[in-house]
């Protein structure tokens, strides 16, 4: 067979209906977009979902005492202590980065010539490490703002805007809490926002934790959390942080002790299943698209009936008619799905050069595209290919 004589044949079928050509493609053209966008957004969801709970805190432990129907007196012994943090840094030693605790509080402050409530939390010089703050003015804690227990303050970016205008204007200013005034060092806001489900609400006071728990009727830290390291140490590390805890208090006293880890698992479970429904959907398309194909190849063997007969008759083999019309189905879709691909990888990329936004290409997807628009021009052109090979050349000279 005369493989470049049957392209040529191929593309003259081709150009003698160009609209009808387009037409087969398109579906293959969307489908394959389709594939390398639905993988692309599927990486940049997962990848934006996962930098968003890691920025809360990078392999992050946290713990609290379960108080369950006890009131605060009566759990008062059992609440996680400044000891407990100590006790927890002593132990695990090189297997953490950082360890911190938050002591909660709450004050009434003049805001515009009005009192208003705002949480106060006591903490230390590793909590704006472990929390990944941005500091936007000024400074963090210090170790020795704790050991010499200095009025400092730092208050989120809201609430320095709040009280004084703008971050900048707000650092040396003074604050009066719980009727001492305190001096602004630090204007910080969290690196990727909890919207108040943590600790920190959106007007925020950090004071050191040696001088909050002056102001607490029982010395409690509530969360405390724990850096790790590396990684794979995070359940070893959860599971040391309890039994600490737990060794440390009565017999009986109960303690969430957690980590992130379920949260990343569910989000990369989630990032899957969306990946897998928009693949289908993608998958429908080009499904679709080669029954286009199939469609408008099995119109074409039966216009061209007569001249598929005729070339039996001077005699083409049934392997060249099969090849002919498997070639014009393959160069439809390999055609189509180019073109798609192209599409695939000229918006994302046209979104990388617009913008600071970074978007991961994936060259399996381009493969799996590439590999899917040949599979369907084989797969669907093989019937009206094998239905013009088999026509008996008597019939076909026949046919009107």
């Amino acid at each position: 067979m005369n493989y470049s004589e049957a392209v040529r044949f191929s593309l003259q079928s081709l150009k003698s209906n160009p609209l009808r050509t387009f037409l087969t493609a398109l579906g293959l053209i969307i489908g394959n977009a389709s594939v390398i966008l639905v993988v692309t957004i599927s990486l940049v969801s997962k990848d934006f979902i996962l930098d968003q709970i890691r920025g809360i805190g990078s392999n992050l432990v946290y713990a609290s005492y379960d108080a369950g129907g006890q009131s605060s007196a009566q759990a008062s012994a059992d609440y996680v202590k400044l000891s407990d943090l100590q006790a927890i840094r002593n132990a695990l030693g090189n297997e953490i980065v950082a360890a911190t605790g938050v002591m909660p509080g709450n004050d009434r402050i003049v805001v515009n010539g009005r009192e208003r409530d705002v949480t106060i939390i006591g903490t230390d010089e590793q909590y704006s490490k472990v929390r990944n703050l941005i500091i936007l003015e000024g400074r963090a804690f210090e170790a020795s703002d704790n050991t010499t227990r200095e009025r400092v303050a730092m208050v989120t970016e809201k609430l320095a805007k709040t009280l004084f205008i703008t971050p900048q204007r707000a650092i040396g200013q003074t604050i009066k809490i719980h009727q001492l005034r305190f001096t602004v060092i630090g204007v910080f806001r969290e690196k990727t926002s909890t919207f108040g489900l943590s600790e920190l609400a959106e007007e925020t006071i950090m004071i050191p934790i040696s001088v909050a728990k002056y102001f607490v009727a029982y010395e409690r830290i509530d969360p405390l959390y724990i850096q790790v390291r590396y990684a794979q140490d995070v359940p070893h590390v959860t599971r040391e942080v309890a039994t600490i805890l737990e060794s440390r208090h009565r017999k009986g006293a109960k303690y969430n002790v957690a980590n992130l880890k379920a949260i990343l698992d569910t989000a990369n479970a989630i990032s899957i299943i969306l990946t897998i429904v928009l693949i289908v959907v993608s998958a429908i398309a080009l499904v679709i698209s080669g029954i286009g194909i199939m469609n408008i190849m099995l119109v074409t063997v039966t216009e061209r009936t007569r001249e598929i007969g005729l070339r039996k008759a001077v005699g083409a083999s049934r392997n060249e008619i099969l090849g002919q019309f498997l070639i014009e189905s393959i160069m439809i879709s390999v055609g189509g799905g180019f073109i798609g691909i192209l599409i695939g990888i000229a918006v994302p990329l046209s979104v990388r050069l617009l913008s600071d936004f970074k978007i991961p290409l994936s060259p399996l997807s381009i493969l799996t595209a590439f590999i899917v628009s040949v599979s369907v021009g084989v797969g669907f052109g093989m019937l009206p290919a094998s239905r013009a090979a088999d026509l008996n050349p008597t019939e076909a000279l026949r046919y009107e």
